[in-house]
C-alpha cells in the first residue's frame, strides 16, 4: 500500500503507482520509504544522463535566469541552437518544429500528411504512436484503440518485416509510419532489409516515410536514431523523450520537398522550443558527443545482452543498444517486474511475456551486473511460487 493519496488526486487512467520516487542521482533513485532503487527505466526511456545530472541542472539554472520562456511569437537563440544541432546529427536537408511530447510530435506529422493531398496511410500492427486520437489512429494495439472508437478513417495495418507490407504501399498511399524498434509492442526491431525494401518503394510511390523515433532516437540504440543502421534517410523524424533527458520536450524532423508543406498558422504550439528546455537538450546532445556516450550505449548494451541471454528462464533478449526486450520463459513479466521492484531493480513488463529495460546512457558496467543479477534472482523467486501453486 502506498500513503502518497494517488487515488484522491489523480484519474485512474494509470492505476495507482506503487512506489513514490523523491530523489535521484544517476541511475540511482530514492523512494519516499527509504528504499533505493538501480533505475533500468528511466523514465520510460527518457534520462538519457540519469537524475540531477549536472550538466542538465547548470543549463537549466542558467537559462530560467535569463529567459524562461518566449511562446512562438518570437525567436531565442537555445531553440535554434537546437534545432540545428538536430538537423546536424540527422544528416538530413531538414526543417525543425518543436512541440512537447512523442505524441504530439506524431500529431504534427498526421497534419503535414494531409498537405500532400493524400489520405491514405500506413502503419504497423504492435506499434504505438501516442494516446490523442490521431497518434491514437495510427497505434496498432486494438486493445488501445477500442474504448475510443471511431477514431480517424483512412488507416491501413502492416505487419512490419514482411514483403505483404512493402506491396501495400501505393500512389494513393500518403506516408507510412514505423518505429525502427517497436518499444510498446514488445521491443521488436524492424529489420534492416525490411527498412531498406519500404524507402525504395515510398521513393518509387512519392509516400512519405516516417520514421517514429521517439523512443529509439536521440542515443538510444547506439546511434543517434534508430534507423541509421539500415542506411535509409526517411522523409520525417518523430522526436521525444530522450530529447529533452527529463524535461518536456518533442520534435519534428521534415526533410526534402516534404519541410515546406506547412504554411503559417497551419500549426502552432505554445510551449513548442521553450528555452529552457531547449537548453537542456542542446546540453545533453553536446555531453554525449564530448564523452562518446553512443559508443558507452553500444556496449553496455552488448554487455547486458549477453548476460541476460545466459540466465536460465529467458528466452530471447531483443532490441539494440540501451532499449532490450527480455521475453521470458512461461512466466508473468509483470510478475518478475514486481519482483525486480522487491529487490531493488525499476524496469517494467511492457508485454504479457517481456520485460523493458532502458538504463541512461552513463551506466557502467557494475551496474549492468547488478541489473542481470537482480533479474535472473527475481526469475528463480518467481518460478519457485510458481511452481508451488
Amino acid at each position: 500500500m502506498n500513503n502518497f493519496n494517488w487515488d484522491k488526486f489523480f484519474l485512474n487512467n494509470y492505476g495507482t503507482p506503487k512506489i513514490e520516487l523523491v530523489e535521484g542521482e544517476g541511475v540511482v533513485v530514492k523512494d519516499s520509504q527509504g528504499n533505493i532503487h538501480l533505475d533500468f527505466l528511466s523514465g520510460i526511456a527518457v534520462n538519457s544522463l540519469g537524475h540531477a545530472h549536472p550538466v542538465i541542472v547548470e543549463a537549466v539554472n542558467k537559462q530560467i535566469s535569463q529567459l524562461s520562456h518566449t511562446s512562438n511569437f518570437y525567436a531565442n537563440k537555445p531553440a535554434l541552437d537546437l534545432a540545428e544541432k538536430l538537423i546536424e546529427i540527422s544528416g538530413l536537408d531538414a526543417k525543425v518544429f518543436f512541440c512537447n511530447s512523442g505524441a504530439e510530435a506524431n500529431e504534427a506529422a498526421l497534419k503535414l500528411t494531409r498537405r500532400t493531398g493524400k489520405k491514405n496511410l500506413l502503419s504497423a500492427n504492435g506499434s504505438f504512436h501516442g494516446r490523442t486520437i490521431g497518434a491514437l489512429s495510427i497505434t496498432g494495439q486494438l486493445a488501445k484503440q477500442k474504448p475510443f472508437k471511431p477514431l480517424l478513417s483512412g488507416i491501413k495495418f502492416i505487419d512490419i518485416n514482411t514483403k505483404s507490407a512493402v506491396r501495400k504501399i501505393k500512389r494513393n498511399t500518403a506516408a507510412i509510419f514505423l518505429e525502427s524498434i517497436q518499444g510498446e509492442g514488445g521491443v521488436v526491431p524492424c529489420t534492416d532489409e525490411f527498412l531498406t525494401n519500404i524507402r525504395q518503394k515510398t521513393l518509387k510511390t512519392k509516400t512519405l516515410m516516417i520514421m517514429d523515433e521517439v523512443q529509439t532516437g536521440m542515443g538510444r540504440t547506439g546511434d543517434w536514431f534508430g534507423y541509421e543502421q539500415s542506411k535509409i534517410k526517411p522523409d520525417v523524424i518523430t522526436l521525444a523523450k530522450g530529447l529533452g533527458a527529463g524535461l518536456p520536450m518533442g520534435a519534428l524532423l521534415v526533410a526534402g520537398d516534404a519541410k515546406d508543406l506547412f504554411e503559417p498558422g497551419q500549426h502552432g504550439s505554445t510551449f513548442g522550443g521553450n528555452p529552457v528546455v531547449a537548453s537542456a537538450a542542446l546540453a545533453t546532445i553536446k555531453f554525449i558527443e564530448k564523452e562518446n556516450l553512443l559508443m558507452n550505449v553500444a556496449n553496455m548494451g552488448k554487455l547486458l545482452g549477453e548476460l541476460l541471454g545466459q540466465v536460465q528462464g529467458v528466452k530471447e533478449v531483443r532490441g539494440r543498444g540501451l532499449l532490450l526486450g527480455v521475453c521470458l520463459d512461461n512466466l508473468s513479466a509483470e510478475d518478475v517486474e514486481a519482483e525486480c521492484k522487491n529487490l531493488g531493480l525499476l524496469i517494467n513488463a511492457v508485454t504479457e511475456d517481456t520485460l523493458r529495460i532502458a538504463p541512461a546512457f552513463i551506466v557502467n558496467i557494475e551496474q549492468v551486473q547488478r541489473c542481470a543479477e537482480i533479474i535472473e534472482d527475481a526469475i528463480k523467486n518467481v518460478s519457485k511460487l510458481v511452481q508451488q501453486k
